[in-house]
C-alpha cells in the first residue's frame, strides 16, 4: 500500500502533487471543452478543489464520494483559493491499511481517549448530587455510546468536522457553562453540566465517522436533538433517585439547546440553565468556526476567504502583546490517533 507523504495544509499555488486521497466530493458538470469533475480531495489536514477536464475526464465514469484516489497535478489559483487541475488519476481497489486511514481522516490533534477522560475527571469533580453523579457516569459507562463519542465528528463541515471534534466541542462548552456559573451563582449547576455533557450526544449516531463524513438515515430522519434524547432515557430512568422535575428541566435543557424552532430546536430555552446552554454551544461553535477559517498561519491583518456559513469575510487583528491564551485541546485536525470505525 502506497504511503502518505503530502498534505493538503502544505499545499501552495506552483506545487506539483502527486500523493493518496479520499474523494469527500465527486460531481460531474459541462463545460465548454466538454464534460469535467469537480472534485474534493481529502486528507487528515483538509480539503481541496479539484478539477478533472475534459478529454481525460471522460476515462472515469463513475467516480463517487469515499473512493481512495492517487491524484497528480499542478496547484493554481482560482478565484483567489487554490485547487488541483489533474492530469492523473487513479482508483485504489484495495482497502486501505491502518497508517494511511490515518493519513487521509482529519483528527483531533488530542487523543480521543484523552478527551473522553477529560471529560469524566470534570464531571466527576464538579457534580456534587449523587444521582446526576451516578448519571452522568452510567451514561458513559454505556459501551456504545463510549465507541460512538471517540470517533464522532461535531459535524459534517462547518465546525470540529473532524474524527474526536463532538468531544472537543462537548469539553468546551461544559467548561464554558462552567465558568458562567461562577458570574451567576443562581444557575443550578448540576443539571447545566449534566445537559452540556450530552447536548450533542445524538451526532454520534447522526454523522458517519469513516473515511467521509455524512448524514445517516436515522440522522437525516430524525436529527442529533431526538436520537440523543432517545439514547438517554434508559440511563435517565434507571436513576430512581433523580427528581421527576430535575429529569423533566434536563430534558428541557436538551430539547431546547438550539435556541429557535427555525434553527432545529424543537422547543425555546424556558430556564436560565437552557439560555446559557444554548449560547455555550452557539458561542463555541461561532469561534471555532473564526478559527478554522482563518486557519493557524493567517498574518496579523488578513481577511479570510468568504466564509458562507458566517456569510461574511472574517478578519485577523493585530493582538496586544501577551493577551493570547492557549489552550491545550485546541489544536485543529491532524492525523488520527486510533482507528476509525465505520
Amino acid at each position: 500500500m502506497r504511503a502518505k507523504k503530502t498534505f493538503i495544509r502544505d499545499m501552495q499555488p506552483g506545487h506539483f502533487i502527486s500523493d493518496v486521497f479520499v474523494l469527500a466530493e465527486a460531481r460531474q458538470a459541462q463545460g465548454k471543452n466538454g464534460p469535467f469533475w469537480g472534485l474534493k480531495l481529502q486528507d487528515s489536514s483538509g480539503s481541496l478543489e479539484a478539477k478533472v477536464f475534459s478529454p481525460l475526464s471522460q476515462q472515469y465514469p463513475n467516480l463517487t464520494a469515499g473512493n481512495i484516489v492517487v491524484a497528480e497535478g499542478a496547484v493554481q489559483l482560482f478565484r483567489d483559493q487554490p485547487q488541483v487541475i489533474i492530469e492523473r488519476l487513479e482508483l485504489l481497489a484495495c482497502e486501505p491499511d491502518e497508517t494511511l486511514l490515518r493519513g487521509l481522516i482529519p483528527c483531533s490533534k488530542v487523543d480521543p481517549e484523552i478527551l473522553l477522560e477529560e471529560l469524566e475527571d470534570l464531571l466527576r469533580q464538579e457534580l456534587r448530587h449523587g444521582p446526576w453523579k451516578k448519571f452522568c457516569k452510567r451514561v458513559l459507562a454505556d459501551q456504545d455510546i463510549r465507541g460512538k463519542l471517540l470517533f464522532a465528528p461535531g459535524a459534517k463541515a462547518i465546525h470540529h468536522a473532524y474524527a474526536g471534534g463532538l468531544l472537543e466541542h462537548t469539553l468546551a462548552v461544559c467548561r464554558i457553562c462552567q465558568s458562567l456559573c461562577g458570574l451567576y451563582p443562581e444557575l443550578d449547576r448540576e443539571v447545566l453540566l449534566a445537559a452540556a455533557a450530552f447536548h450533542d450526544l445524538g451526532k454520534a449516531w447522526e454523522l458517519s465517522s469513516g473515511l467521509l463524513r455524512d448524514y445517516t438515515d436515522e440522522g437525516r430522519l430524525l436529527g442529533h436533538i431526538a436520537i440523543g434524547l432517545e439514547k438517554l432515557l434508559p440511563h435517565l430512568a434507571k436513576v430512581t433517585d433523580l427528581d421527576d422535575e430535575l429529569k423533566a428541566h434536563f430534558k428541557h435543557l436538551l430539547l431546547s439547546h438550539h435556541g429557535e424552532l427555525e434553527f432545529g430546536s424543537p422547543k425555546r430555552p424556558k430556564t436560565s440553565e437552557a439560555l446559557v446552554l444554548h449560547y455555550a454551544d452557539n458561542l463555541d461553535a461561532k469561534l471555532k468556526t473564526v478559527s478554522e477559517s482563518l486557519g493557524e498561519d493567517t498574518a496579523e491583518g488578513a481577511w479570510s476567504p468568504f466564509v458562507r456559513s458566517l456569510d461574511r469575510y472574517l478578519f485577523h487583528p493585530k493582538a496586544t502583546p501577551g493577551s493570547k491564551n492557549t489552550r491545550k485541546d485546541d489544536k485543529g485536525p491532524a492525523q488520527c490517533l486510533l482507528p476509525l470505525k465505520g
